[in-house]
């Protein structure tokens, strides 16, 4: 991408620059914008392993505190079996994780409700308190980088986002119906 005059990247001209992709038709790889969304993918899970590992988190951890994060904001209830499914983890695997969150302070586990049999989930303070203080430096400097822009482009970065989150989803679905076995191919 080529800079215009004022200094903000045009995107009609050319690639240009550290993650620029030159894009000459299909053989050549994804084109710019998708290996700019693989770039940053990979830099955000580079980030997450850092900041989890100074903290002896695995990111597994961190993932399982961000999906009770989400639930919570939409005031769903958090289960065992909520995060399996979304982590997708064995139940075995999804007890030792909660086990960890639950004996590192991060999470509770509760009783409530009409059917007490059911365990929910619960971050702790000191779990918003030490993810605040992990992702602080990526937020100051996200932060930073999005100043940089006008409310009108940073409203469009956040509808294409927003799509893009979107098909990826719509793809992980469809990867995950695809792994599974249909009745006919059963032996």
């Amino acid at each position: 991408m080529t800079v215009d005059p004022s200094g903000r990247p045009d995107p009609s001209g050319p690639p240009s620059g550290p993650h620029a992709v030159p894009h000459s038709g299909p053989s050549s790889g994804p084109p710019p914008l998708v290996r700019l969304l693989q770039d940053f993918s990979l830099e955000a899970n580079r980030y997450v392993d850092s900041a989890g590992g100074r903290n002896d988190m695995h990111r597994t951890d961190l993932n399982a505190l961000a999906v009770i994060m989400q639930h919570t904001a939409r005031n769903q209830i958090v289960t065992p079996g909520v995060l399996r499914k979304e982590l997708h983890l064995s139940s075995p695997a999804t007890t030792a994780l909660i086990d960890r969150l639950h004996k590192s302070g991060h999470v509770i586990r509760e009783r409530q409700g009409s059917d007490r049999r059911q365990v929910q989930l619960r971050m702790t303070p000191k779990a918003y308190r030490d993810g605040g203080a992990m992702f602080q430096p990526l937020a100051r400097h996200m932060g930073a980088a999005m100043a940089e822009f006008t409310p009108e482009e940073l409203e469009i970065a956040t509808r294409f986002m927003t799509s893009m989150i979107e098909a990826t989803v719509r793809a992980g679905q469809e990867a995950a119906q695809q792994a599974e076995p249909s009745p006919a191919d059963a032996p």
